[in-house]
């Protein structure tokens, strides 16, 4: 049996993992996972889901705070894979780590690559406006996401779908095809494919402040914004001193004469509407400043926001 180390981390990787346990074609002799973090309310150490799904399987569980360390290098050594395969780990490996399986590294990056390279491609595809997103299965080198690809399918992003709802299609999508491209790789019957540096992006890791919405964009700007952010950090705006958390909208054409942010459309069976730099934003999905994330329209049964308002601001809670 091949002898196969699995990396992952967050709820997207556990597809993957899934499907080299169920394939009864592999020895997964360890799965490495980042530390428990405190969750929750009561911050209380939470192991992630990768973590979660091994125990279940009764497969061996690592954990290093920096797996490049000696005593994680060591482990790997130890452990003599001969192949790992890599999908959200959330820590880079080095050369050092790389030269340890003799077959390499497979990774399952959520991008149609070279484009969308980074630590949250789901995101940025929607936040830019993207029409399609993907999976990528590719060989793992020492640059970030630059190393050459192996397979790839494609998908249509849904136009009012959110980054948490595309990571969910994304990971199952990304399970099936290391399913199907991992024992070609092995068996040599998959030609490596370099990326093209010409066509490559690279996109940041996602910050809080990132979730502020500037209400002189156009409307079709922000309501991916908000989508490509759901469910973190969440596109947020002050709103009476608070912080008001948008969690759904749409783009409305608009040419009421109002300043941007400028609440023009309020009530229970009207919704909420906000004037933008270009077009309007309904908003559909919410939590005002000390409630509880609804509809707007449900929001508005039981509570007024005023024509007139303005919302705004440069505080996210």
């Amino acid at each position: 049996m091949t002898r196969v180390v699995f990396m992952g981390t967050p709820e997207f990787a556990v597809p993957s993992l899934r499907a080299l346990a169920d394939a009864g074609i592999y020895d997964i002799v360890g799965v490495f996972t980042q530390p428990d973090r405190p969750a929750g309310r009561g911050k209380k150490l939470t192991a992630c889901p990768v973590k979660q799904f091994a125990l279940e399987r009764g497969l061996p569980v690592f954990q290093f705070e920096k797996i490049r360390r000696p005593e994680g290098v060591a482990q790997l050594k130890a452990l003599a894979p001969d192949v790992m395969v890599t999908a959200a780990f959330g820590q880079i490996l080095t050369q050092e780590i790389l030269d340890i399986p003799a077959r390499g590294t497979v990774n399952v990056h959520a991008s149609l690559l070279p484009g969308y390279r980074g630590p949250a491609p789901i995101n940025w595809c929607i936040v830019n406006g993207e029409k399609q997103a993907g999976v990528t299965i590719m060989r793992t080198d020492a640059g970030i996401d630059t190393g050459d690809m192996l397979r790839s399918v494609s998908v249509e992003i849904g136009e009012m779908e959110t980054a948490g709802e595309l990571t969910a299609r994304l990971s199952e999508l990304g399970g099936a095809l290391l399913a199907e491209t991992l024992p070609d790789y092995l068996a040599g019957a998959v030609v490596p494919v370099p990326q093209d540096p010409e066509k490559a992006s690279y996109q940041p890791m996602l910050k809080k402040e990132m979730g502020l919405i500037d209400w002189t964009h156009p409307a079709e700007r922000i309501a991916c914004q908000v989508r490509g952010l759901n469910p973190w950090p969440c596109a947020c705006t002050e709103m009476g001193g608070g912080t008001l958390k948008i969690y759904l909208a749409k783009p409305l054409p608009c040419d009421v004469p109002a300043a941007p942010g400028e609440v023009i459309v309020s009530g229970a069976k009207e919704g909420l509407v906000v004037r933008c730099g270009e077009g309007a934003l309904e908003i559909l999905e919410m939590q005002a400043p000390g409630g509880k994330r609804m509809a707007a329209k449900a929001y508005l049964m039981g509570k007024r926001i005023e024509t007139g308002t303005r919302l705004g601001g440069s505080h996210a809670e």
